[in-house]
């Protein structure tokens, strides 16, 4: 009841009034900023009780008897938010490395790749960076010295030098900061190792040290996140399930429910 309340806005008959917006004006708003908010606040209310008022008069009586939907949103969201707090608190979320391998085993040609990917070293250099000779030879050596060498002077040079020997990545990805158009990248990455290239400003050097094309089947590394999520989602819908039969179960040796 707001008897002793003066209206901030009336539409037909509904009112707002000042004690049902006050607990939300941001507590660090000046007078300013508050009385902006509460005009903002009360041209939206406004709105939204013409449009009600609109859907009342224009929809038929089956059309406004919204009551058993709201109903069952209500039974919806209390059930998810339930089942939420429940996974929340008994869900195991720890997968071994032996549960992702075991499943890669079982289902991996369910894991085909869509696009190719590589493990590869990329750098870019400016052209005034010298020594640029040196690069050439450092970047295609495997010997440890001159990849700590090769790995010292990007530090200090390059605009970019990413190393994805320890993950796959997409090749478009690589390719996209490179200026050379690759117009069969399967051709590429089975007959050609190493690319380089320059523009106006860079340096472009790229070596592939592995790859998987297209159609043939994912990494288990690569594929291990999904497999991760999917092995989750399978514990989150037998955690429900179990939750409904013990549920269904003790309310029927409880007698608490009658299907005639």
């Amino acid at each position: 009841m707001h008897t002793d309340e003066d209206p901030l806005a009336q539409v037909h008959d509904k009112y707002l009034y000042v004690s049902e917006i006050e607990s939300i004006i941001p507590a660090n708003a000046n007078a300013t900023d508050s009385a902006k908010f509460v005009n903002n606040y009360i041209n939206t209310w406004v709105r939204k009780q013409l449009l009600v008022q609109q859907a009342e008069d224009l929809l038929d009586e089956d059309s406004r008897n919204i009551s058993r939907q709201v109903e069952d949103y209500r039974n919806s969201l209390l059930i998810y938010k339930y089942q939420q707090r429940l996974i929340q608190e008994k869900l195991d979320t720890v997968v071994t490395e032996q549960e992702i391998e075991d499943y890669y085993n079982e289902y991996q040609s369910n894991f085909i790749l869509s696009y190719n990917i590589v493990k590869a070293l990329y750098i870019k250099l400016p052209k005034t960076s010298p020594d640029i000779e040196k690069v050439k030879q450092l970047y295609k050596s495997n010997e440890p010295d001159d990849q700590s060498r090769l790995q010292d002077y990007c530090y200090q040079y390059a605009v970019k030098y990413d190393h994805f020997d320890d993950e796959w990545i997409r090749f478009k990805q690589v390719l996209s900061q490179i200026p050379t158009d690759i117009s069969d990248e399967e051709r590429f990455l089975r007959f050609r190792k190493y690319l380089e290239t320059e523009d106006s400003l860079f340096h472009y050097y790229l070596r592939i040290n592995d790859y998987q094309l297209q159609g043939s089947e994912q990494p288990m590394t690569y594929a291990e996140s999904r497999i991760r999520s999917i092995i989750l989602n399978k514990r989150k819908f037998n955690l429900i399930e179990e939750l409904e039969n013990e549920i269904y179960n003790n309310a029927l040796n409880r007698n608490e429910f009658v299907i005639y």
